[in-house]
């Protein structure tokens, strides 16, 4: 392997699977996980905890300059610190998703956390993950990824995963806000959610989890020799 960073981006919808898969990509690769997602989330947390509209601009703007957010790769993870708190948690519910694509629509916001994201990547091997990484951030990646599911079938996920985290978990609610948020992710002015050109789209409806980060390692692995680990690894989870 090259020197030089090396870096797979998964772009896609919410609730498509992207978290879990490139965790499990980026533990196999031996490569670090860029939870990009989360630090939008970390945004709209703070604009929340100080009251700040998410829909104006520069009020955000202003907060950014005020919060200190920072990532810290654990693992096939990532810990979201909020002003030197672990937010990894809070970040996680279903009302910050919304709140995160709100405030990820806004110009400050996405140039800051562009800036954070790249000076992030440029120290060693990652898997970043998120709606515009091949796209904006990383355009010139090693390896490009779309990672696409049914509404439906994101939907069914998402509320499997609020459950079994002991919160509420209506399907036709959740099934609401995830179409609202791709009709708002993918018609919006700046970086629309959209497959990169030389991006490889994976629809994941009908595929288990290990089917999919199969699918990837095969197309890194002829590029790079895969990790022994992650060639024993792989088969051993489930959807």
């Amino acid at each position: 392997m090259s020197d030089r960073s090396r870096i797979v981006t998964i772009d896609g919808p919410a609730g498509a699977g992207k978290s879990t898969i490139s965790r499990l990509l980026a533990k196999r690769l031996g490569f670090a996980f860029l939870d990009t997602g989360a630090m939008y989330r970390a945004v709209a947390l703070a604009a929340k905890r100080r009251g700040v509209p998410l829909d104006d601009e520069g009020a955000v703007a202003a907060l950014l300059n005020t919060v200190d957010l920072r990532l810290e790769p654990v693992g096939g993870g990532a810990r979201v610190f909020l002003d030197g708190n672990d937010v990894s948690g809070e970040i996680r519910t279903a009302e910050m998703g919304p709140a995160a694509s709100q405030v990820s629509a806004l110009a400050p916001v996405r140039q800051r956390l562009t800036e954070l994201q790249r000076a992030i990547a440029r120290s060693g091997n990652f898997v970043a993950e998120g709606r515009d990484m091949g796209t904006v951030v990383f355009p010139n990646a090693d390896w490009k990824f779309y990672l696409d599911a049914s509404p439906e079938e994101r939907a069914r996920r998402r509320t499997r995963q609020l459950a079994e985290q002991g919160e509420e978990a209506d399907y036709n609610a959740i099934l609401a806000q995830i179409i609202e948020r791709d009709r708002q992710d993918a018609s919006r002015a700046l970086a629309p959610l959209r497959p990169a050109e030389d991006a490889v789209i994976i629809d994941s409806s009908h595929m288990s989890i290990e089917q999919v980060v199969e699918a990837m390692l095969a197309i890194v692995g002829r590029s790079i020799p895969i990790p022994q680990q992650a060639v024993e690894e792989t088969g051993n989870h489930g959807r």
